[in-house]
């Protein structure tokens, strides 16, 4: 078998692995991330002042959003979308656009239409123009 093919076949996650990569994950987050942020507002001001903070705090906005995605799937999934709909729990993609592409195939239920009105209160269209939204690295 070819690399290939061994990328796109779906590979079983030990129980056992799972937990402790989940566990390792959260104990680093914890330990590190009030520093990279601390550094990453310092850097951000430093090298593009306060013009920069807005994309470096959209680029955190969107990762956590991703995390969100993932880690509430099957609760959105069972009260904001109608069955049949585009499913919650790509790590790759946003809350808002999910809602964004359910809202196009009309499979929100009244909560998801209620979610999506709130989010374009706030910035007009926000589920149509998060739909697979994606923030560029910077070089």
């Amino acid at each position: 078998m070819n690399t290939d093919e061994n990328q796109s076949e779906e590979r079983k996650a030990n129980f056992f692995i799972g937990f402790l990569l989940f566990l390792v994950s959260i104990i680093l987050f914890i330990l590190t991330t009030p520093f990279g942020f601390i550094y990453g507002l310092g850097y951000t001001l430093l090298t593009n002042s306060f013009r920069g903070l807005g994309g470096f705090f959209l680029e955190i906005a969107v990762s956590i959003d991703q995390l969100g995605n993932v880690i509430m799937q099957h609760m959105l999934n069972l009260f904001w979308v109608k069955k049949g709909g585009y499913k919650f729990g790509n790590g790759d993609e946003t809350i808002s656009s999910v809602l964004g592409k359910n809202k196009i195939q009309k499979t929100l239920t009244g909560f998801g239409k209620f979610m999506v009105a709130i989010l374009d209160t706030i910035d007009k269209n926000h589920v149509l123009d998060s739909i697979d939204y994606y923030v560029e690295p910077k070089n």
